[in-house]
């Protein structure tokens, strides 16, 4: 038991692990930070352009609430909220945008300059002495 709980603590520590904790607990909190902006910001935007409708009551209505007399609710009304839908979409978009925008910055950061290859100068032309002697090499070796 000792062993696993050490293979555990080893486990749990690496960097990876580590890391990933740290970046569920920022994600949960920035879904919070996007939910607001969405719910509190963007949506109330659209439902003033739209005429002062609240966003979220946006549904389609399948069957409507049947209602006894004494103003019970017999059968509740059955609808498709689609409101609340696009209000998710909308925050999902911009979850994304960020986590996207972040993985760009870091790329960058990450990303190494470009190694331009750097090209050899040509050999420098032989001297009269070496031409004058690669000439005498060639013709010792015709006469052989």
């Amino acid at each position: 038991m000792k062993k696993f709980l050490e293979e555990f603590k080893a486990f749990a520590m690496r960097g990876n692990v580590m890391d990933m904790a740290v970046g569920v607990v920022i994600g949960g909190a920035f879904g919070k930070i996007s939910t607001s902006l969405v719910n509190d910001i963007i949506m109330p935007l659209i439902s003033m352009i739209t005429g002062g409708i609240d966003f979220s009551d946006w549904k389609l209505v399948l069957n409507e609430a049947v209602i006894d007399t004494q103003g019970t609710v017999v059968t509740p009304e059955v609808a498709i909220n689609y409101g609340n839908l696009i209000s998710v979409i909308l925050d999902f978009i911009i979850i994304a945008f960020a986590i996207f925008c972040v993985i760009k910055a870091i790329n960058r950061l990450h990303k190494k300059p470009e190694e331009v290859p750097v090209e050899e100068p040509a050999p420098p032309e032989p001297s009269a002495e070496e031409k004058l002697l690669t000439e005498i090499r060639d013709l010792l070796k015709e006469r052989s």
